[in-house]
């Protein structure tokens, strides 16, 4: 019987796909995801299910849709009583190590089910990434149109070169997967290591922050001049964004890229480790992101609830180690639900909940087969949720504002997409059609073109199709119909209301009611 194999799960936050070698992008610096990827397989139509960071997690986790038990927004975490994978590996005997305290994902209680250890070896320090970040509005670059002070700067960008490369969250983390793999451990084992980077605030140390030159950033997408949702405007005049200069944006995108950088470096880091115990040919590596990111793409930053364009969805997954093969590439649809499956198949566990994830296993020998006819992706909420929706502290309150000012800019979205289209119903608006290969940036609404009508009809009908094959699981038991009442029957002994009742006391009921 083969060796169950380990596996090491490295999630990124906020990592667009276009910003890794791997995945096309000619000045990306990534050389170790790069190398994770010429040893293992790079799934290039991967895409998320939520893109929200909570949300998505706990879809992943899981392979339920956000929609399937409502984890649809930052605090809707996965209970106890819930199924999730890492469960699943522990329970089938993995030892489960979960490095660091991303604490967005579970529910209390739920992380004591499923890892035999969590957290740092050593907490982190300081702000975000450790250290101190330049001053808000201070010692900025002076750019044309916006000076240094300009709250604009703070909005937008957050951070800047920190100054003292103390331990922040990302390292904390790394060291601790360097220090447990230090260790000789029985095998096998399951190392999860959730960190945060490329989320902002955008900041990172030298030698990151200098490593992209900000003349060389390529212009981001332009706003849209055309039928487009809603939101993407009111971002752009609640953040003041039409007064980001182009200079702006390289500098943001070059910090980014500064962070994505040092995220590929910690990911070198941990695959050294796993090298150095000897083991690192009976380990699968599985590396991908929970969302994307926009990076004044449209004209807006971050990402939204309800944003389903590509730069926010598409994923950077990678598989990598034992049975996947090297070198190979496949441009199949994927959803992240998938990568979980993936694993058990891999170490031979049988999931233990209902789910709606497929393994990737056949398409490592066949990458051009067809995994799935669509990938979906939603967000958003209905208006009447609005006390749910988030209410972030600085740089967030602006876009929280907007939020509860007017819910129907965050309303209900659902995306499908095939090889050539992506199609969007939104809740509130009108729906978005994209051709995919002439289109990729996804800026040219198609929607409500009679030469494109049939398109429309036949993924509409794919996003119905999926949300009534989707919409909730079976409890995995069977409840009696007739199940035994332990309470004493109506008016005997021991019944809490079996006490006679006085006219004066039904109207002191009555009267009470």
């Amino acid at each position: 019987m083969a060796r169950s194999p380990n596996v090491v799960v490295i999630v990124a936050d906020q990592l667009r796909a276009d910003a890794v070698g791997a995945f096309g992008a000619e000045r990306a610096r990534t050389p170790h995801l790069d190398a994770l990827a010429a040893d293992g397989m790079t799934f290039t139509n991967a895409f998320v299910q939520h893109p929200v960071c909570s949300p998505s997690r706990a879809s992943f986790l899981t392979s339920w849709y956000p929609h399937t038990a409502g984890h649809r927004t930052l605090d809707a975490l996965l209970r106890p009583e819930e199924p999730n994978f890492l469960r699943t590996f522990r329970d089938q005997g993995y030892r489960v190590v979960w490095a660091g305290d991303r604490g967005d994902t579970f529910a209390p209680g739920a992380t004591e089910l499923s890892a035999d250890e969590h957290g740092f070896t050593r907490p982190p320090a300081g702000s975000h990434w450790g250290g101190e970040p330049y001053e808000r509005g201070r010692r900025r670059p002076e750019i044309t149109g916006v000076g240094a002070d300009d709250p604009l700067w703070d909005r937008l960008f957050y951070g800047g070169e920190v100054l003292d490369d103390a331990v922040g969250f990302d390292e904390a983390a790394v060291r601790t997967a360097e220090s447990w793999l230090s260790d000789a451990h029985e095998q096998p084992w399951l190392l999860f290591v959730p960190l945060l980077a490329p989320h902002c605030p955008f900041e990172v140390p030298q030698p990151w922050f200098s490593l992209y030159d900000r003349a060389a950033q390529p212009a981001p997408v332009p706003p849209p001049s055309g039928n487009a949702p809603a939101y993407l405007s009111a971002i752009r005049d609640k953040h003041g964004l039409a007064r980001a200069t182009p200079e702006i944006w390289q500098e943001v995108a070059a910090v980014y890229h500064g962070m994505v950088s040092r995220l590929d470096d910690h990911v070198g880091r941990v695959r050294a480790a796993v090298a150095a115990t000897g083991a690192a040919e009976d380990t699968v590596f599985a590396f991908f992101s929970d969302h994307g990111e926009y990076l004044g793409d449209f004209g807006v930053i971050e990402k939204w609830p309800s944003a389903m364009h590509a730069c926010v969805t598409r994923d950077p997954l990678i598989l990598s180690g034992g049975p996947v093969p090297a070198g190979r590439t496949s441009d199949a649809l994927v959803e992240l639900v998938d990568v979980f499956p993936t694993l058990l198949d891999l170490a031979g566990i049988r999931a233990t909940h209902s789910h709606y994830g497929r393994s990737l296993r056949p398409l490592f020998d066949d990458p051009d087969a067809e995994h799935r006819a669509y990938a979906f992706t939603e967000g958003g909420f209905l208006a009447e949720e609005e006390p749910r929706m988030e209410r972030g502290a600085f740089p967030y309150d602006l876009k929280g504002e907007l939020q509860h000012e007017n819910p129907r800019l965050a309303g209900k979205a659902f995306a499908a997409r095939d090889r050539d289209w992506t199609y969007v119903w939104r809740l509130y608006e009108g729906p978005e059609l994209y051709d995919r290969r002439a289109d990729p940036d996804e800026t040219r609404n198609l929607s409500g073109s009679p030469r494109h009508a049939a398109v429309e009809d036949r993924m509409r009908t794919a996003i119905l199709s999926w949300l009534a094959a989707t919409t909730d699981v079976l409890p995995p038991n069977r409840d009696p119909r007739r199940p035994a009442v332990n309470l004493p029957a109506p008016g005997q002994a021991g019944s809490p209301r079996s006490a006679p009742r006085t006219s004066a006391s039904l109207r002191t009921s009555s009267q009470a009611g």
